[in-house]
């Protein structure tokens, strides 16, 4: 057994994110420049769930690097259930639409199977970003 933490990063894809700016690539970066993770991303449409088990992310990336404005990435062809990997990050930004609401649930069930699920899946559906914050009203600037 590897002693090296296996992560999965579901993300948006990576191919269409800035590099400049964006979180999860600097997260990805990070991991595998402590050597701490082999790292899996994957999209929302990558995730599955058969007979109960949450597959995913097939074709993901093992090794990723910046240059410039563009990122590279590498795919290893690989199938594996989720709740084998040591842990699994949410990563994936808006739209707040049915595919991301399925893979919390894929999610929750690879967490049941054993992976440490870091962004807990019951707290992104009730507790989304863009609808919460109605919530704290006496942070909001009434509209001009």
């Amino acid at each position: 057994m590897s002693s090296r933490i296996r992560l999965v990063v579901v993300m948006d894809p990576i191919e269409a994110i800035k590099p400049a700016k964006d979180s999860t690539l600097a997260i990805l970066l990070a991991a595998q420049a402590r050597g701490l993770a082999t790292v899996l991303r994957g999209t929302t449409g990558s995730v599955a769930a058969r007979t109960a088990i949450a597959w995913g992310p097939p074709g993901a990336a093992a090794s990723v690097r910046r240059s410039g404005n563009m990122v590279c990435a590498r795919r290893d062809a690989l199938n594996a259930q989720l709740g084998e990997f040591d842990a699994i990050l949410m990563r994936k930004d808006p739209p707040f639409d049915t595919e991301y609401i399925y893979t919390t649930y894929i999610l929750d069930r690879a967490g049941i199977q054993g992976a440490f699920v870091c962004n807990r899946p019951q707290g992104l559906r009730d507790m989304n970003e863009k609808v919460y914050t109605a919530w704290f009203p006496e942070c909001l600037r009434a509209p001009r």
